[in-house]
């Protein structure tokens, strides 16, 4: 998602939640404030087809929250990310704060756009890391790369699909073909949902 940095220095988490408007995409990154401009067709596209994908199936298993990029994570004080996409299990749902979570999703996505580049693929992984996430999806579509790091040890360790296939360590049991992403005719969300169940039985 294209962004722009619009305030240096050591803003708080409660100034940020301050700061930002309700409905405004924005990160908190050490400090500094990053608003979102529009998203390329692309990236939407994608964004909304992975969230409704991820939301029917995590509401048929019963197995927690899945938020699009208007929700932030105070996991620090200075530090308050909103993923493109994030999954929070039922144990952690307590932690709901109004606008906010009180802690890490299990769970964050990021789909990057040209100028977000450095901060997804270093500054958001390090944070997320140090947060302990326990998995991260970095989904690039210019150059058709998806990235899976999950925590292990305290340490977020690069994970390789089988055969294009991608298990989740933390979603409740579905196979992802990673060629869905870069799909100009993806499937339907449904039609996706369907044959994700029946992997996960």
């Amino acid at each position: 998602m294209p962004t722009t940095m619009v305030r240096k220095g050591q803003l708080t988490f409660e100034e940020f939640v301050d700061i930002v408007q309700d409905g405004q995409k924005a990160d908190l990154i050490d400090g500094v404030l990053y608003l979102a401009s529009p998203d390329s067709l692309e990236n939407n596209d994608l964004n909304v087809w992975l969230s409704v994908v991820l939301r029917l199936f995590v509401g048929k298993k019963n197995g927690g929250k899945v938020y699009t990029s208007r929700v932030a994570y105070r996991i620090g004080p200075n530090r308050g990310p909103e993923p493109d996409l994030s999954f929070v299990p039922k144990e952690l749902l307590p932690r709901r704060r109004g606008g906010y979570f009180d802690g890490p999703p299990a769970l964050a996505i990021e789909i990057v756009s040209p100028d977000s580049v450095f901060r997804d693929y270093v500054q958001k992984r390090q944070i997320y890391e140090d947060a302990g996430v326990q998995e991260y999806w970095i989904i690039d579509p210019e150059e058709k790369r998806a990235t899976f790091l999950c925590l292990r040890n305290g340490r977020f360790k690069k994970m390789t699909p089988v055969r294009h296939v991608w298990h989740s360590k933390v979603l409740p049991g579905p196979n992802f073909d990673v060629r869905w992403f870069w799909d100009e005719n993806r499937p339907e969300p449904d039609e996706v949902v369907q044959q994700l169940l029946r992997d996960s039985q």
